[in-house]
């Protein structure tokens, strides 16, 4: 069985919207590119920041300058990213071999290009969103407050990620482009560095864990001298999804959890080690799944699911319907889950923004915190009190 992750959101969907969104599911199989060769780096005292969850990058203060490395730029990379972000007024004053950094940015940075609805949230969280100028495929964006500044013409379309519109992207002239890349193929990323402009990878969807993800809010906190507000912000989300988990393990039962569904004639569930079976976990929730070894999606036949999951309790994210009708139309099998009889199938693929972006995929990384909570209350009902679920609905 292939293994696949769907930006890191595994049997839940996925990053882009209807035929879009199981694209994506089959990105995971490109490998990274080789290893690269740096000139040593300044040398300087060090003074490592605190991260505890997150893998895939690390920050450093290192005197004057914060370097930031990124080792999980995409699935299965090879290629470590390192960047130096230097204060603007100590710029003129400090030299720093060019071919040791892989971008030098100044800091604070006043226009950012950010490619991926997931760097969003931490932006609005430290309050730097004004700083946003462009964004490839805008309609992507659920968030009220940027769709505003969409509207006023403050943060302009840019195409797609895979085909940036490297004229009007230079034409903004962005301090900095943090990138999101399924690989280290991207012309349009390389046209936009010749021409000067710092690229910074950001891996936050490569993060297997909840909080893992939710803690890149400490990778943009630099280039604005945000780092305590990032911290704080950070701290409290931890701090209500450890109370959540813990709150979990009050209830007197553990139904049984099946996720995803057929794209084609293939059945993706998240694997025992993905984001999605964590979630699951700390819910006190029984994944049927939970023993497997995969950090993304398994691949598996109809016939296979029916047999282990035909009497599950729950039905999570039946890959992007949104009724009960729909799953019928499109596979009358679906019928035979105990969960479909019941009217026990959520999904995260309901709510939407105003041009049909999905929430989940925007605001649940950043929030993991409240994506537990949702699935206490859906799991456990009377555990949590007067609660309405944010991302997860009710098929209708």
């Amino acid at each position: 069985m292939k293994k696949l992750n769907n930006l890191t959101f595994d049997g839940m969907g996925s990053h882009r919207l209807y035929k879009a969104s199981f694209a994506l599911l089959l990105l995971f199989l490109v490998n990274g590119c080789a290893e690269k060769r740096k000139a040593p780096k300044v040398e300087q005292h060090v003074q490592a920041s605190g991260i505890k969850h997150a893998t895939g990058f690390t920050i450093q203060s290192e005197g004057d300058i914060t370097v930031i490395e990124v080792s999980s730029a995409w699935p299965g990379s090879k290629t470590s990213f390192t960047y130096a972000l230097v204060p603007k007024e100590k710029l003129a004053s400090i030299t720093l071999p060019a071919d040791a950094y892989d971008a030098i940015v100044a800091t604070p940075v006043e226009r950012m290009v950010v490619t991926s609805t997931t760097h969003i949230p931490s932006l609005e969280a430290l309050g730097q969103l004004g700083a946003v100028v462009g964004f490839p495929n805008t309609d992507l964006i659920s968030s009220p407050s940027t769709r505003k500044r969409i509207d006023q013409g403050q943060i302009r379309e840019l195409g797609s990620n895979e085909n940036i519109n490297t004229e009007i992207t230079l034409e903004l002239n962005p301090e900095v482009i943090v990138g999101f890349g399924i690989n280290d193929t991207n012309k349009a990323y390389e046209t936009i560095q010749k021409s000067g402009i710092p690229l910074v990878y950001n891996g936050d969807w490569t993060e297997a864990t909840p909080l893992g993800k939710a803690e890149w809010i400490k990778f943009f906190a630099p280039f604005f001298n945000k780092e305590t507000e990032a911290e704080r912000i950070f701290n409290s989300i931890e701090a209500d999804y450890e109370k959540a988990k813990i709150l979990a393990l009050q209830a007197k039962e553990k139904p049984t959890v099946l996720t995803g569904g057929l794209y084609k004639d293939v059945w993706y569930v998240a694997g025992g080690n993905s984001w999605m079976a964590q979630f699951l976990q700390d819910a006190n929730a029984d994944y049927l799944w939970a023993e497997t070894s995969e950090s993304g999606s398994i691949g598996l036949s109809l016939e296979v699911v029916l047999a282990t999951g035909s009497q599950a309790d729950f039905w999570f994210n039946p890959s992007l319907h949104a009724s009960y009708q729909e799953l019928l139309q499109a596979n009358s099998h679906y019928q035979q889950f105990e969960a479909f009889s019941r009217k026990s199938v959520f999904s995260n693929a309901v709510k939407k923004g105003e041009t049909g972006g999905l929430l989940f995929y925007e605001l649940a990384p950043q929030r993991p915190d409240l994506v537990l909570k949702d699935l206490i209350c859906l799991l456990h009902p009377g555990l949590l009190q007067d609660y309405e679920p944010h991302f997860f609905m009710p098929l209708h």
